[in-house]
């Protein structure tokens, strides 16, 4: 009998940021996130080419990530990636996340952006592992909407 506690294997958060879409979707390129997402000490890119973008994310505690570009839409605004490699070593084989933006058009918070990250862990993802995922994402979210609005 297993004693690992049965978890989603997804996250989803998100925020309204009250700043343009335009505003936020600036700030939404893989080797641009460390310019508003204060856990990245830095984001480069590690090679460019016409159908792959692969980004090195370096963290305040020391963790490398390289992720890869999978989907960019500046028409529907969203950015999908993948995480190639970890420095250490990921406890789970894989993770694809989208952030998508939406221009809120109408009501109380127009002229706002709707934002929405997401990540789809693979079933060896525990619970930990989710769990940081939604508070590291929410951090981000707090973070992107004091730059967007700097702007």
């Amino acid at each position: 009998m297993s004693s690992a506690i049965p978890t989603a294997t997804s996250v989803v958060e998100s925020a309204v940021i009250k700043a343009p879409l335009s505003h936020v979707w600036h700030h939404i390129k893989l080797q641009n996130l460390s310019s508003f997402w204060s856990a990245l000490k830095k984001s480069e890119v590690v090679k460019s080419q016409e159908e792959t973008d692969l980004v090195k994310w370096t963290f305040n505690d020391g963790t490398e990530l390289e992720v890869k570009q999978e989907e960019h839409s500046t028409i529907n605004h969203y950015i999908t990636y993948g995480v190639i490699t970890s420095k250490p070593e990921l406890s789970y084989t894989s993770v694809v996340s989208t952030i998508r933006c939406y221009a809120v058009t109408s009501g109380e918070l127009e002229n706002s952006t709707f934002v929405e990250w997401t990540g789809n862990f693979s079933s060896d993802a525990d619970a930990g592992v989710i769990q940081d995922a939604k508070f590291k994402r929410r951090d981000a979210l707090a973070d992107l909407a004091k730059a967007a609005m700097k702007m």
